[in-house]
């Protein structure tokens, strides 16, 4: 079972960080408000906030910057063109085919073999894969940016696209493009390409004909 992000990560330690500091600040309201006596803080308490602060907004923004140009670097990559128009039969023309359940927030991918992997799909280099994608609860978004692909889910609904993996191995993100929610941020997973490189085929693309 591959477990791309966990409760690890940068985007964790915020929303840790954002939900300490929201419990902080009910407290101190509180104490406020049934102090009998006004706590004045000293200048080297206010001076350490502030600092405090600057350091988490400066750690938010490179956080952000290097998720920006990851994003960036991806569709740039040579392996960019990966995305086309379907012209297969049927199931039997892709050399994998994967369930995709989006929620709150997060992606289980479900193999041939109803193997569940939470976040990531591993795959070989070269493939050409179905992702046959449902939602249970609000509508989500389905985006590969190296293949250029993206998908809207509504709840009970279920959307069928296909991407040619790329042919260099490697980790490539996978993310929900549609506000789902206070995690929708953390809705990311990873196509991880590994292994030998098969036979050329088709090019990839949505089997509705709107990626």
């Amino acid at each position: 079972m591959e477990n791309a992000l966990g409760i690890s990560g940068p985007q964790a330690i915020m929303m840790a960080v954002t939900a300490s500091f929201t419990v902080l600040g009910m407290v101190m309201l509180l104490a406020a408000i049934f102090m009998k006596k006004r706590w004045k803080p000293s200048y080297m308490f206010e001076f350490a906030f502030i600092g405090l602060m600057l350091g988490l907004v400066y750690y938010a923004d490179v956080l952000s910057f290097d998720t920006y140009t990851a994003y960036q670097e991806n569709l740039n990559a040579e392996e960019k063109m990966v995305s086309g128009n379907f012209v297969g039969k049927g199931e039997a023309a892709f050399d994998r085919v994967v369930t995709v359940v989006a929620f709150q927030w997060g992606f289980a991918f479900i193999n041939e073999d109803e193997q569940l992997s939470r976040n990531a799909v591993v795959v070989k280099p070269g493939e050409k894969i179905l992702f046959k994608i449902v939602s249970n609860d609000v509508i989500h978004g389905f985006n590969i940016p190296v293949a250029q692909i993206t998908a809207e889910i509504d709840p009970d609904d279920k959307r069928e696209v296909w991407i040619k993996a790329p042919d260099k191995p490697g980790k490539y993100l996978i993310q929900c493009v549609n506000y789902c929610g206070v995690g929708h941020s953390q809705m990311k997973a990873w196509l991880v390409v590994q292994g030998s490189t098969p036979t050329a085929g088709l090019d990839g693309g949505s089997i509705n004909g709107d990626a």
